[in-house]
């Protein structure tokens, strides 16, 4: 382990110094490697006699964001707001409903299958539960050879060669490559999975959940080796995850996503110290906390998360919001506005709507 692991893994000042450090490389950027304008995700609700279409669940309501080359954006939200649907929308391994998806300066919305084996090779998904995206009838060394095999063509030597420096990359040694997955731990297992989006050297990583199966010790050591590659490889990553201490831990900026929709962005330490939106605020109050003391700022969300297909008008959350300011929140849907401080926040309260008196119809 190399010094700057040691001092990201004991000192929660050299974790600040690295986020700082990042998000100076990230605005030094010309252009983002990856932009979204208004991607929509819709699935389709069938039924009556015809089996037609009535309805859709939308999974990603128009979001737009982009990502600089080596940053590390955080998408978080409860379970069922669309960040994992998002993930891979922008990958093509599900078709976009509308919207376009603009990776390293070329619009790949509607690219043909036989384009995206070009794209791939610049853009890797690491998924969420590595046992289930791990072929069991393959060896690690197959495993990590296989997106090789299909998107480059590279000799069978230099495919061996790519092979050993990324086993050892990860972590583990040469004497692992002849096993099947079945044979690691979780921990480990994910490692492979991480050598294997590595293998044809990508520019963006989309990480879905990739610590949420792992215990705490094994997740603070693979979030290490994120980091670890990324400075190493001048990797970008979409980072999906539902722990807001994990993203705390790695990420430069962070979108909050609620019902489909982006709720704020902003960067990490400005959002951990003064999030603007109620539903950020909701969600970092219910952060365990090391103390003695009960947590007296809780906030508790009152009923369910509405569902997607009939998601309520206005604010989405207004149904759930503790800041409800009149019928404004029921009637118009807030637009992502940059606020202060450089975040940019989809609230009334941020808005000259949020003038309007409770009492006005």
């Amino acid at each position: 382990m190399n010094s700057r692991q040691k001092q990201h893994t004991n000192s929660q000042q050299d974790l600040g110094d690295k986020q700082l450090n990042q998000s100076t490389h990230r605005q030094s950027a010309k252009e983002p490697i990856l932009a979204l304008d208004k991607l929509k995700k819709y699935y389709p609700v069938r039924g009556g006699v015809f089996n037609r279409t009535i309805d859709h669940v939308k999974a990603v309501d128009g979001v737009s964001l982009d990502i600089a080359e080596g940053e590390t954006l955080g998408l978080v939200g409860e379970s069922g707001c669309g960040k994992s649907t998002l993930g891979k929308t922008v990958m093509r391994l599900i078709e976009p409903t509308d919207g376009t998806i603009w990776f390293d300066g070329n619009d790949i919305t509607s690219t043909s299958r036989s384009e995206l084996r070009e794209i791939r090779q610049n853009l890797q998904f690491i998924f969420q539960d590595p046992a289930s995206s791990l072929n069991p009838r393959m060896s690690v060394a197959e495993l990590i050879q296989e997106p090789m095999k299909c998107l480059t063509d590279w000799s069978a030597k230099k495919r061996e060669n790519r092979t050993f420096e990324l086993i050892e990359e990860v972590g583990l040694n040469e004497s692992h490559l002849t096993r099947a997955p079945h044979a690691f731990s979780g921990g480990q297992q994910q490692r492979i999975a991480i050598a294997r989006a590595l293998a044809v050297n990508p520019k963006l990583i989309i990480a879905d959940e990739p610590t949420s199966a792992l215990d705490v010790s094994v997740q603070a050591k693979i979030l290490n080796l994120l980091d670890r590659l990324q400075d190493e490889y001048n990797l970008t990553y979409l980072f999906i995850s539902h722990d807001l201490s994990v993203v705390h831990h790695i990420c430069d900026r962070v979108a909050v996503m609620y019902l489909g929709e982006l709720a704020e962005l902003s960067n990490t330490t400005e959002l951990f110290k003064d999030p603007k939106h109620p539903y950020t605020r909701a969600l970092l109050s219910a952060v365990p906390e090391a103390s003695e003391q009960p947590q007296s700022d809780r906030i508790i969300l009152d009923g369910d998360v509405p569902s997607p297909q009939n998601p309520p008008s206005g604010c989405r959350y207004h149904t759930r919001c503790q800041e409800y300011i009149g019928p404004i929140c029921e009637q118009a849907d807030p637009d992502l506005e940059e606020v202060n401080g450089g975040s940019s926040c989809a609230c009334h309260h941020y808005t000259d709507s949020a003038e309007v008196s409770p009492s006005e119809e």
